[in-house]
């Protein structure tokens, strides 16, 4: 056992089989919270969500996903308590910084990585753009809610585990805010447990090769630096930009696949529909599983039944325009708000004398690459790197594709489809 657990007092003695972490240990006292209906939920809902329709492998599910975000967060922080070493290879200051770090503080870490998905509704990434809460908080409120007494038996405290999951939230009272912001910056950032987990995970599922990370040379090179912010080593510089390129791989890859984007879209729309008539209320779609969503939703409107029951039997609908999404562009910017995209898809199948378009433009995503280097007094971004800002932000600005699609016809409706969209879109 690591040096810090030993000091803690905390102890790893239930394993929980993992097919690509192997043996995850995880200390008995947190078995209230693996046992609990609330993380037993996660394991009906996918982790990628319809992905599986293009890549069959990619069945895995949240509960996995938060099992191995645990197991990046324990090696995660016991790398940070062992930067004592590698500070002194590299010929820098001593700087663990953790001497805030008590044995709750550490639990309730460990928590949050545990149940740092439990908000998570079916498609919740794929519907950020409508009106609903964000993941984060409602983790904050099953933490605090029916959690609560399962955290307090694995030695954190909800309130503390809840702030460090949502960020909006103010720091407890009695809670040290320097380990709270460490905790948080561990948490969610550049190499943080969620995405060394994730591209692995996602990559292992899928049986693409572009998200595997090297994460024990990753962790090795972990520490904090003068202000306590995580960062890594001059040596470590390479882990940053195999996890940078590693996500532009997989979103153009997998998470952003044209089918991928197809059955989404479809989604999206579906849910909109409903949430806009009122056929379904924002918070019915809260706390759902994959089977309760397509339940919800097979008693929405005609349109959105349609959308979803075409997607549960993976008839995606095609694409038939595309174009890179240009915000210079006046109609793209019109196609990107989502209250005004219905009125372009009508007008597009008005044209073509088609049912349905669906008009698909993915919302803007970003590559976090701001970290310090430590020992150089710099951080990533201005480091002798090729990924330079603007490298980054291209990254993202080329994965950004506008698509329409449409449903198989008679005839050639896909073509006149297609005649449409460059009329309009173009």
């Amino acid at each position: 056992m690591d040096d810090l657990w030993i000091r803690l007092g905390v102890s790893f003695d239930e394993p929980v089989r993992d097919p690509l972490w192997r043996n995850v240990m995880i200390p008995a006292e947190f078995s209230a919270i693996l046992s609990s209906p609330e993380f037993v939920k996660l394991s009906r809902i996918l982790q990628l969500g319809p992905a599986h329709l293009t890549y069959p492998g990619a069945t895995h599910t949240r509960r996995a996903h938060s099992i191995g975000v645990f197991e990046m967060a324990k090696r995660s922080l016991a790398a940070l308590a062992s930067r004592e070493n590698l500070a002194s290879r590299e010929n820098l200051a001593s700087r663990n910084g953790l001497e805030d770090i008590d044995a709750a503080g550490a639990r309730g870490f460990l928590a949050a990585a545990l149940c740092h998905d439990l908000g998570h509704f079916p498609y919740a990434h794929s519907l950020k753009e409508l009106p609903l809460r964000d993941h984060e908080s409602l983790t904050a409120d099953v933490v605090r809610g029916p959690l609560r007494e399962a955290v307090l038996a694995a030695g954190a405290d909800p309130e503390f585990v809840a702030a460090i999951v949502d960020q909006d939230l103010p720091c407890p009272a009695g809670a040290g805010s320097r380990a709270l912001g460490l905790f948080r910056a561990m948490l969610s950032g550049v190499l943080d447990p969620d995405k060394l987990d994730y591209l692995n995970r996602d990559a292992w599922a899928c049986g693409v090769p572009y998200g595997i990370q090297d994460v024990d040379f990753t962790l090795q090179h972990v520490g904090l630096d003068d202000s306590g912010r995580p960062g890594v080593g001059e040596r470590g510089v390479m882990a940053v930009e195999a996890v940078l390129f590693s996500k532009y791989q997989m979103y153009r890859a997998v998470y952003w696949h044209r089918s991928v984007r197809a059955a989404t879209a479809m989604i999206k729309k579906a849910v909109a529909g409903a949430l806009g008539s009122g056929d379904v209320a924002p918070e019915e779609l809260y706390g759902l599983d994959d089977p309760g969503f397509y339940a919800l939703m097979a008693e929405g409107g005609r349109d959105a039944r349609g959308l979803i029951r075409a997607v549960f039997d993976g008839a995606l609908a095609r694409p038939r325009f595309e174009s890179p999404f240009d915000p210079g562009n006046a109609a793209h910017r019109k196609v990107a708000d989502l209250r005004l995209r219905p009125g372009v898809e009508d007008e597009i199948a008005r044209l073509a004398g088609v049912g349905e378009v669906i008009v698909d433009v993915p919302e803007p995503i970003s590559f976090e690459s701001d970290l310090p280097i430590i020992g150089s007094g710099s951080c990533f971004s201005s480091y002798a790197t090729v990924f330079r800002p603007e490298v980054v932000d291209s990254f993202a600005r080329s994965l950004r594709v506008l698509r329409v699609y449409s449903a198989d016809e008679a005839g050639d409706s896909g073509r006149r489809v297609a005649a449409a969209a460059a009329e309009l879109l173009a």
